[in-house]
């Protein structure tokens, strides 16, 4: 086979098997994620909580996330991709579905802990696994399809949550509990696709031939090792290109997590909707942001060029969203959610695309995981923080310019970073 059919061949097998089911654990992972900021329209008046204490209770999350996030890669090395996912999805899946029986905050506070501790490596394992099988040629597009499903879990689990949250059950539970229950189970459930789905290395993957593994480890990362005087993993602390990384992945989910934890409530607070049609307006920003992001991708692959595809919606992204927040209920609000919507999501797989292309083979996964924890940090500070600005001035102005403003921080980032680069070039 001419390298051009190798190469379509082995793309279509990766996608089918192994990107798509990736995006699918992404996607169940964003869901349990994010479902308590649905289960905040009724769990805080339940049980008592105030903004500050739901708030905390989101981040702490992210505090999970940070303190597992190494050993869970370590695990992940030394284990295989196979037995490592089976695991953490058993674990987080469990804890998921455990939020349903939360009785006080201190309950919340834990389960919320121990579901980042369980997802730590998530994401970050995940990217350096599809990084192991993707080409230079389509590597923004095959971060783009995993990433995608973060919006598209929106898309799908806002609705599926409001709609949860006003059913009744067998139970005779509160729709919040209803909900973390029936979202949590299917995540335990995905154990059985991690234990079957996943080979460890392209080596494994039974369904290639071996013309095709060799194809793909001379076209790849997945071949890469340290050779004898060669830096190894650790030195990639030392390059500045991975710090302005993980400083731009920090602003960029800053902006991400405060939409996500805090626009039910928004939506909820501006209008007498339903749990229902509110879940139903939340999906519509993640409708556009799913579409940008494959868009997006698909244009920074085409021209190659990642720095602008960051900077410019970005900067987009957190113009529009003040405007949607000024302009309030109405068609131009909703308008400017779902255009800052489609902007800010659409950042993200250029940006994963800088530092798989920019950092050296030997310290990809040390880069990836130290951009992956910084970028935490916006989820353990800023949805505590949105909250503590909304009981502090009794409005959503202050939070909503946070957001705005680590968008628009980024998208001069990004300049900053494209002007480093070429200067090294």
């Amino acid at each position: 086979m001419a390298a051009t059919e190798v190469e379509r061949v082995v793309g279509r097998r990766i996608l089918w098997r192994l990107v798509l089911p990736s995006a699918l654990f992404i996607l169940m992972g964003a869901i349990d994620r994010a479902n308590v900021s649905f289960a905040a329209l009724q769990m805080n008046k339940s049980l008592g909580f105030t903004a500050e204490q739901y708030g905390f209770g989101a981040s702490i999350l992210f505090l999970g996330f940070m303190f597992l996030k190494f050993p869970s890669i370590w695990l992940y090395e030394a284990i295989g991709m196979r037995k490592w996912l089976t695991l953490i999805t058993l674990c987080w899946g469990a804890v998921a579905t455990a939020l349903a029986f939360i009785q006080t905050h201190e309950a919340y506070y834990a389960l919320r802990f121990l579901a980042g501790a369980a997802e730590g490596g998530l994401s970050s394992g995940l990217m350096i696994y599809l990084s192991m099988w993707a080409t230079e040629r389509y590597r923004a597009s095959i971060l783009a399809i995993p990433i995608v499903a973060i919006s598209v879990s929106q898309v799908i689990g806002a609705p599926l949550s409001g709609l949860l949250l006003q059913s009744g059950n067998p139970f005779g539970w509160e729709g919040w509990r209803w909900m973390f229950f029936v979202e949590g189970i299917p995540s335990i459930a995905l154990a059985a696709l991690a234990w079957f789905g996943f080979p460890d290395s392209p080596k494994e993957a039974r369904w290639l031939d071996d013309g095709e593994r060799e194809w793909l480890a001379a076209n790849t990362h997945a071949a890469a090792r340290p050779a004898k005087g060669q830096p190894g993993r650790w030195s990639v602390l030392r390059d500045p290109m991975m710090w302005l990384c993980s400083g731009l992945w920090f602003l960029l989910l800053a902006g991400n997590y405060g939409v996500i934890f805090w626009l039910p409530l928004v939506v909820h607070g501006l209008s007498g909707f339903t749990s229902f049609e509110v879940g139903v307006i939340v999906a519509l920003p993640w409708l556009g942001s799913g579409i940008g992001l494959l868009i997006n991708a698909w244009h920074s692959d085409k021209t190659q060029e990642r720095f602008l595809h960051v900077a410019i919606p970005a900067s987009l992204a957190a113009i529009a969203l003040f405007g949607a927040y000024a302009a309030g209920p109405g068609a131009l609000g909703l308008l400017l959610l779902v255009l800052g919507g489609a902007c800010m999501g659409s950042t993200v797989s250029p940006f994963w695309a800088i530092p798989s292309k920019m950092l050296p083979a030997t310290g990809m996964a040390t880069g990836i995981v130290v951009i992956n924890m910084i970028g935490s940090c916006a989820g353990l500070i800023v949805p505590w923080l949105m909250g503590r600005l909304r009981d502090g001035t009794g409005s959503f102005a202050a939070p909503t310019a946070l957001v705005a403003g680590a968008l628009l921080l980024a998208g001069v980032l990004a300049l900053a970073i494209r002007a480093r680069a070429s200067k090294a070039a």
